[in-house]
Parts: C-alpha cells; structure tokens; sequence
C-alpha cells in the first residue's frame, strides 16, 4: 500500500464535496455547517493550504494507492499542534498507519506535543493510548464538546 501527502489544491473539488458532505464522515464533524458549494470547498481548501506559510506546518490531502483518501495533519491552535484525521470511510481502517506516518514528519516540521480534539461521537479511543496520546479533559470549542487527547512526551 502507498501513501502519498498533497497540497490540498491537487484534489479536485468534487473529490471534496464527496468528503465534506459523506454522511458517515459529517455525523463526527459536529463544527460542519453543511453549507458545502464548490466556491465554499475551494476557499476552505485554499485556507488549509496557507497554513502551511502561516504556521510552517499544516494538513495534507492524503491518497492511498493512488486514490483520494481525506485529509490529516497538523493545525495551530492556540501554542499546540492539533492533529486532524479526515477519511472517507473506505478507508477507516487505515487510519493507524495513516496517523503514523503524518507525525513521522512531527521532529523535521519543528512542533512539539500535539494535541487531538475528537467529538464525544468517537466511540473508539483505546487505540490513542498505543499511539503515544493520553487522554487529558474535555473542552468546548465554538460552543462544541470535544475530549482533549495529547501527546505523553
């Protein structure tokens, strides 16, 4: 199996809207509006992709074999790197090894501990303890709740 990482604008809008609006996928994003228009996708793909200036970091667009998978990587929030994980469900499975190899790149890109935000939706968490994350309060963003998960440094 190969992983590739890509700017976020090598992904072609449909192939987002097919992410963005999947109906597995939107039921553990509790942040999503659902106003999801081709304009709409490509300003939001646009600002994941300038985080890369503004922070010297951020997501990915990730493909598996070829093919469009989601999105991962690292965001700023706050003085923390956030880690995001977005897959299509084709591909929920892979998630461990996709996480793997995103924060294989954590030292070269500079950040220190990242945290994880996961909504209350996630039902699966014990695995984040075997990926090196413990569990550390719950919090509200944009009037959201989510559980808190950081790296055990």
């Amino acid at each position: 199996m190969t992983l590739s990482l890509h700017a976020f604008a090598e992904i072609p809008t449909e192939d987002w809207l097919g992410l963005l609006t999947h109906p597995d996928v939107v039921r553990h994003m509790p942040l999503d509006a659902g106003n999801w228009t081709e304009d709409a996708v490509a300003e939001w793909a646009k600002g994941k992709d300038a985080q890369w200036l503004a922070n010297g970091y951020g997501p990915w667009a990730i493909r598996i074999d070829g093919r469009f998978a989601g999105w991962g990587g690292f965001q700023k929030e706050g003085d923390e790197a956030d880690l995001a994980l977005v897959l299509l469900p084709t591909y929920w499975g892979r998630g461990a090894m996709v996480f793997r190899h995103v924060m294989s790149r954590r030292d070269a890109l500079g950040i220190g501990p990242v945290s994880i935000l996961l909504p209350p939706s996630r039902a699966r968490l014990r695995g984040l303890a075997r990926l090196g994350f413990k569990f550390v309060g719950e919090l509200a963003y944009e009037g959201r709740r989510f559980l808190k998960f950081q790296t055990v440094e």
